[in-house]
């Protein structure tokens, strides 16, 4: 029997939130909805196909923007259903048990993403600052135990939200902040005591701070080894191997810092500035990441760019 047929529940269903107040637009709000996951699947997509298909791109390197893409594409895909019911059929009523599994894959995709990207930035670290050792220390074997062993820690991590969530009762409210389920929106929504719940989740927000202090310490001793290097182009040359790796982590943690910010700051914050940031924490990496990596990365540009001629010819 599954986990989420344990929950006794006054509530039958929660009603999640579109744009409060803007519901009448919604039909034409989900246009560049639409569009922007259209572009996160092909996006991840192409990437997974192409790094599968094409032996010259089987390095360590993209074999964590794989495992980037695939966070990316669970992470789409995980919130796709509700934002179809609430934005295009206006149907935003769901059922406690589909929102306690949502609000697991969200946070699961969202951990991996964050693991992921402190994975590359030792994939950066290694490879600039010793260069040698690099493919004798990430083999494809370490690699994939690397990528297992990350997933398996973020399932473990993440768990505890649903497990706890369907055993907490829901008496009277049950309106959501959001177009999809979060642990820290539904936790609110239990009339009994969810100091479990509280704590944990800021466990999990401190994993997820240790992250990117990790990610900042890798790029301080990446800095200080190119500081080292005496010719200027050289050293221009080195660090425009990362500039893809930064922009996809200032994508992702920034607007993660700005919804932590805003919830900090419930009472003074508009609901809409909530939704929107919330919105571009789950859209924007997924469309993005692939797009950087495309046009910063020259060997996955020639790849695709291969692949074309040779269907046109």
């Amino acid at each position: 029997m599954s986990i989420f047929n344990l929950s006794v529940t006054e509530v039958s269903t929660f009603h999640l939130v579109g744009f409060p107040g803007m519901e009448s637009a919604h039909i034409w709000i989900f246009i560049p909805i639409c569009l922007l996951y259209t572009v996160a699947i092909l996006g991840n997509c192409t990437i997974l196909f192409f790094i599968k298909s094409e032996p010259s791109l089987h390095e360590p390197m993209y074999y964590f923007l794989s495992m980037l893409a695939l966070s990316d594409l669970g992470l789409s895909i995980s919130s796709l259903p509700t934002m179809l019911k609430v934005f295009l059929f206006n149907s935003p009523d769901i059922s406690p048990n589909e929102c306690f599994a949502q609000e697991f894959f969200i946070h699961e995709f969202s951990a991996m993403e964050s693991s992921v990207l402190l994975i590359m930035s030792f994939d950066r670290y290694i490879a600039i600052c010793n260069p040698l050792r690099y493919t004798s220390i990430l083999t494809s074997a370490r690699v994939l135990q690397i990528g297992l062993a990350f997933s398996l820690k973020n399932v473990l991590l993440i768990l505890p939200f649903p497990v706890t969530l369907v055993r907490l009762r829901y008496c009277k409210k049950n309106l959501l902040s959001h177009s999809y389920c979060l642990h820290q929106d539904v936790m609110k929504l239990a009339c009994s005591d969810n100091k479990f719940n509280v704590i944990y989740g800021l466990f999990v927000a401190l994993t997820g701070i240790l992250d990117i202090t990790f990610i900042f310490m890798s790029y301080a001793l990446i800095l200080r080894a190119v500081l080292g290097i005496a010719s200027q182009r050289e050293r221009l040359k080195v660090l425009s191997t990362c500039v893809s790796h930064i922009c996809a982590v200032l994508i992702f943690y920034v607007p993660v810092i700005s919804l932590a910010v805003i919830y900090r700051l419930a009472s003074r914050s508009s609901p809409i500035s909530k939704i929107l940031m919330a919105d571009i924490f789950l859209l924007v990496p997924p469309v993005m990441n692939p797009i950087i990596y495309c046009v910063k990365s020259q060997q996955i540009r020639n790849v695709i760019l291969e692949k074309l001629c040779q269907k046109q010819s």
